[in-house]
């Protein structure tokens, strides 16, 4: 059962929703607000990534996504094809 994180573009609170699966249609609102205007967020995780000794370390690559927000990418290294 996965849990989603939402950012509502009202009042800017952080609320979770679980769905019990992926495709499930459901009415989500903001706990705060009641707003249903939202967006969906990625989730912190608690995993930390690590590398063997002279390993390649994750690269971590933000950008401004639009006024007042920003987005980022990871690379996570791994074999090569």
């Amino acid at each position: 059962m996965p849990i989603f994180e939402f950012r509502c573009l009202e009042c800017g609170n952080l609320f979770e929703k679980l769905f019990r699966n992926n495709e499930e249609k459901v009415a989500v609102a903001c706990p705060e607000c009641r707003s249903e205007s939202f967006e969906r967020v990625i989730s912190r995780s608690n995993h930390q990534l690590g590398t063997v000794k002279g390993g390649k370390k994750p690269k971590l690559t933000t950008k401004s996504c639009s006024p007042g927000n920003t987005c980022a990418t990871i690379e996570i290294p791994g074999p090569s094809r």
